[in-house]
């Protein structure tokens, strides 16, 4: 998974886009949605197919937007669809067949595959994850059991039977900690604004904001200090930071804002297009959309600026290149 995603033998963008899933155009929705019917079919299942979703005479529902988001990021393009979605439907079908994983599955192990997802508010209900923490407006905390073939959320009533909320937050925290990193890139330019990119296949590469004292360990090798980080979590695959050290974060902070944008807009597992200032594991928001709606600003508040004060003196009192 690369930083931009260019399949093959894809409609071009200024094609007609697909209501639902905007990373589609409209002939590919179709031609994509036609293939889940089929797939069920073959499976003797007929489905009624809906935008976002089939349903079955049982009324029981399947979900299209993480299998949508599958064949999008596929960079062998729309040859290999009919073949995963196939792949897909099968898995589905195996999953709500088959016994919950937390009825089946001992406590240990549970815990032991418990990992938590940052999520943004769109698609999460508040009825059913009333537990969830919010950790910057609009985003929020859950927790989720990873399993071979699936990511179960977990809802309220499912957390209830296993045991004291934070126990089981520590636990996953403590699993997420020990996720390799499986692909980083850095970003840079001759002027030097740089910043570092965290991307993988797992579903919690974004979530990893959680865990950001150790994720900078890993990819640099050094420690945040107290100033923090910049951080932004376009989708849930990619995560990119800035260690905070001097006025270099002024350059990144405005790249960053761009590159957060860019990576949110018609994304498969969106999270923010925002760029955050992450300090003592809070996240505080720096850019937002215009006024207008056209562009992007940043915003910087009272503990921020002070921060980009002294930062600013500190560098004045720098040895300068002019002096000898």
């Amino acid at each position: 998974m690369g930083l931009f995603r260019r399949g093959p033998k894809r409609d071009g963008r200024d094609a007609p886009r697909d209501p639902e899933f905007s990373f589609f155009s409209a002939d590919e929705g179709t031609r994509f949605r036609s293939q889940v019917r089929e797939a069920f079919a073959e499976r003797g299942l007929e489905v009624t197919v809906y935008a976002d979703m089939v349903s079955d005479d049982a009324g029981r529902q399947f979900g299209l937007g993480n299998l949508a988001a599958v064949l999008h990021n596929d960079e062998r393009g729309p040859r290999v669809w009919s073949e995963l979605v196939r792949q897909h439907v099968a898995m589905v079908l195996r999953t709500m067949d088959a016994p919950s994983a937390l009825e089946t599955l001992p406590a240990e192990q549970i815990r032991a595959q418990l990992y938590p997802r940052v999520v943004g508010a769109e698609g999460l209900d508040p009825r059913n994850f009333g537990y969830a923490r919010t950790i910057a407006p609009g985003l929020y905390e859950i927790l989720a059991l990873d399993l071979p073939e699936s990511v179960m959320m977990l809802t309220d009533e499912a957390l209830e039977p296993l045991g004291d909320l934070p126990y089981l937050r520590d636990q996953a925290l403590y699993n997420l900690r020990g996720l390799p990193v499986e692909a980083h890139e850095t970003v840079k330019d001759s002027e030097g604004m740089r910043f570092e990119v965290v991307l993988g296949d797992s579903f919690y590469t974004a979530s990893r904001v959680l865990a950001l004292e150790t994720l900078v360990r890993q990819v640099t090798g050094e420690e945040l200090t107290a100033d923090g980080a910049l951080v932004a979590m376009p989708f849930r695959h990619q995560i990119a930071f800035h260690a905070i050290h001097d006025t270099g974060m002024l350059p990144a902070l405005n790249a960053m804002a761009a590159f957060a944008a860019t990576g949110y807009e018609d994304t498969p597992g969106a999270i923010s297009p925002y760029v955050y200032w992450w300090h003592d594991g809070t996240l505080t928001q720096l850019s937002e959309r215009a006024g207008d709606g056209d562009g992007l600003q940043i915003m910087i508040g009272e503990e921020f600026q002070a921060l980009l004060e002294r930062l600013v003196a500190e560098d004045d009192r720098r040895p300068g290149d002019d002096e000898g």
